[in-house]
């Protein structure tokens, strides 16, 4: 499929580009060929092929919630460049 330097121009003002002469070509010839793999690909039996919204079956990768210790305060607070006795002290930042 040919796209025309007006459809390749008007996807330039879309996405907010300024592209040289040279460049529209460029991207003209690439998006025709990618629009023509496209054209292949719905050439392909899909029925009966359930649609999917990812390719690979997605599952989160999680680790169990366990509570454990943590670092005491002191150990916490001991770089820190100003605090209090339990707590770190930041600057104001609310007026």
């Amino acid at each position: 499929m040919k796209i025309s330097k007006e459809e390749i121009e008007h996807i330039a003002v879309l996405a907010r580009l300024s592209l040289p002469e040279e460049e529209k070509e460029l991207f003209g010839s690439q998006l025709s060929s990618i629009l023509d793999y496209m054209e292949k690909l719905n050439e392909l039996d899909t029925k009966g092929i359930e649609p999917t919204s990812h390719v690979l079956t997605l599952s989160n990768v999680m680790r169990d919630d366990i509570p454990r210790p943590s670092i005491p305060k002191e150990d916490a607070l001991m770089n820190a460049p100003d605090h209090t006795e339990k707590f770190f002290r930041v600057p104001k930042i609310i007026e």
